[in-house]
Parts: C-alpha cells; structure tokens; sequence
C-alpha cells in the first residue's frame, strides 16, 4: 500500500526539484575548468537545505526532502530562524532544530536574528529571515534552500501586489526559483495549504501554528482570514487557483516585457550613451517604463524604494513635456529632459 495521496503529492513535488537541482549540479561540475570531486577523491554531492519554521507547510517539505534526497544522493540539511518576536521563541526554535535532526537533516542550523523596523514589521522579519538563511548557504556550500510556500501564499502575494498597484510584476507573486544563482526553491506553489497540513497529520509530525498567522494586526493575517474568504464567498470557489493561475502567467509576461526592455535600453541612446526622448517615446509604454526604470536603478535609485509613481513621473517627461522641471528620485538620482534627451544621474 502507497502512501497516503497527500504525503505522495508533497513527495512528487520535491522530487521534481530536487532532480532539476542535481541536473543542474551535475552542469556546472562538468563545466570546463571545474571538477566533479572532492578534494578526496569522492564525487561531490549537492547539500540542499529546507527553510522550517515547525509550520505545517515547512514540516511537510521537511520530511520530503528527508525521505527524496537520499534516493538522489543528495545531502539533506535543515534551517530555522528565531525571529524572537514571541516570549519562548528560541526554544521553539530548538525544539523545530531536534526535529529536523531526529529526521535525519544534517547539518541543521538553529540561528537568531534581530529584527528592525524598516519597512514594517512583516517586511523586517522577511528581511532578516533572509539575510539568515543567505548567510546559512554560504557557510555551509549549500545549493539550494527549499521554502515551503503554497498556492494559498502565492494567492495572497497576488492579492497584495494588487492593492498596492504596482503593475504585472507584482502580480506574478513569488517564483519557483529565486535568489542569487537561483538558490530558492518553492516546490509547493502548485499545492494547496490543506495538503501540507494534511501529510503532516497523516505522519503524525508536530506542528505549531505561529499566532502571528492569526493576528489581524497583520497585513497578511487579515486578508488570509478576512479578505480571502470574503472573495470566495462573492465569487465562488477556486479563487485560489485563479490568482495562482494569474501569478504564472503574470510572470510570463513580465519576463518578456523584460526581455525586450534589455533590448531597446541600447537602441535608444546616442553615441554619448544619452537616452534620447523621440526615440523612446517611439516604444510601446510598458517597454519605455522599463527602460526608465532600469536607467535610473542604475543611477542609484534603490529598486526597492522605486514605485511606479516615480516612473510615471519621469514617463511624463517624454509624453506629456510642458517644460517642467526635475524629478526627484530615491537615492538622490534626478530626472530631467535636455535638448531631447532625458537625463537621469546622481543629484
């Protein structure tokens, strides 16, 4: 008798990850001038590790990964991160650290962070997360890391790139593969939260359900337990799917947009490396948004602080010119139209 249809669903998705990371491990050790051993003599294998918060969803992917990587020849680790947001959180924190052990996770890392105040608290703790988890890849030559976001998270990403009206791009929601050289992987965009749930229960693994996922205080809070039923509710069943759907095909799009925005970036400078305003008012306005916003990120402007405001702005100086003056920008960087072209640089 199989598993149970949840713990083989979880499984299969890791599986699939695990064998693109191995495909790709196997690459760039055959790549000329790298070698596919060890200093020992032994061929080198990936160390993939899984990102666990003792959350439903990162202790099913904790126990996937366990189960797959062997198979493969891969070696499995584990990291959790205490935010230290909450009274107990860092024997918590041990607590999820002897469970990936008593798996078989090795190395398994239990890291403490401090937590600012830039940008809200849900961005702040995202941040520092990160930072750990980056700084657990380096030191440990690790691969890949392994996140356990679902199609219910993606949906409420899409959800919340939709309120703040930031364009296609915010609505592709998060992607499958991420981070520096690709380092992140979600396997469990295509599965629902109920189905990680479900496989841990059916394993009998612990979970703790972190109250901050309840507190209304939170962004994300509110719209899983407010906003989201609300709007199944209103309109029926499989909004999850949809939004999921809409994410996919959002990224899509905004990676073509991309793709021809590098291309015309060129095109529409002159010999001096000015861009030139008829040429780019000549460009379809989702490609020309690009370029502005890609000129001026290279200027200085800080990409996380540049909104789409800022570059409607800007975008004004090509189609709606009156004469008008400078733009400020984030990081000090200036816009401005001379002679026909635009100007964009340190202030």
């Amino acid at each position: 008798m199989g598993p149970h249809p949840a713990v083989a669903a979880i499984r299969l998705a890791v599986r699939h990850v695990l064998h693109d990371i191995l495909n790709g491990h196997r690459a760039t050790s055959e790549a000329p001038g790298r070698s596919a051993q060890t200093p020992h003599g032994r061929p080198s294998s990936p160390l993939v590790l899984v990102a666990c918060s003792g959350g439903a969803d990162s202790m099913a992917l904790a126990s996937a990964l366990a189960f797959e990587a062997p198979k493969l020849g891969i070696r499995a680790g584990g990291v959790t991160v205490d935010h230290g947001l909450q009274p107990g959180s860092d024997l918590r924190a041990d607590e999820v650290a002897l469970r990936l052990r008593e798996m078989g996770l090795d190395p398994v890392d239990c890291v403490a962070v401090t937590v600012g105040r830039e940008g809200g608290p849900e961005a702040a703790a995202r941040d520092a997360r990160y930072a750990a988890l980056d700084a657990a890849a380096v030191r440990h030559g690790a691969t890949a890391i392994l996140l356990g976001h679902t199609r219910d998270d993606q949906a409420e990403t899409v959800l919340l790139g939709l309120a703040r009206g930031s364009g296609i791009r915010s609505l592709s929601g998060m992607a499958a593969v991420s981070g520096a050289g690709g380092r992140y992987r979600r396997p469990f965009l295509q599965l629902d939260r109920q189905t990680a749930r479900k496989a841990c229960m059916v394993q009998s693994l612990p979970v703790w359900d972190d109250p901050h996922n309840a507190d209304p205080a939170y962004t994300r809070s509110r719209l899983r337990h407010e906003g989201l039923p609300a709007l199944e509710k209103a309109l029926g069943k499989g909004v999850v799917e949809a939004l999921a759907r809409t994410a996919q095909l959002s990224r899509d799009d905004a990676d073509a947009l991309d793709a021809w925005a590098g291309q015309a970036a060129a095109s529409v400078r002159d010999a001096a490396g000015l861009l030139e305003c008829a040429k780019l008012y000549a460009l379809p306005p989702a490609v020309r948004r690009r370029v502005l916003r890609r000129a001026a990120i290279e200027a200085g402007a800080p990409a996380g602080s540049l909104f789409a405001r800022h570059i409607e702005e800007v975008d004004r100086l090509i189609t709606g010119w009156r004469g008008q003056g400078a733009i400020n920008l984030p990081g000090k960087v200036v816009a401005q139209r001379q002679g026909g072209r635009l100007v964009i640089r340190q202030g």
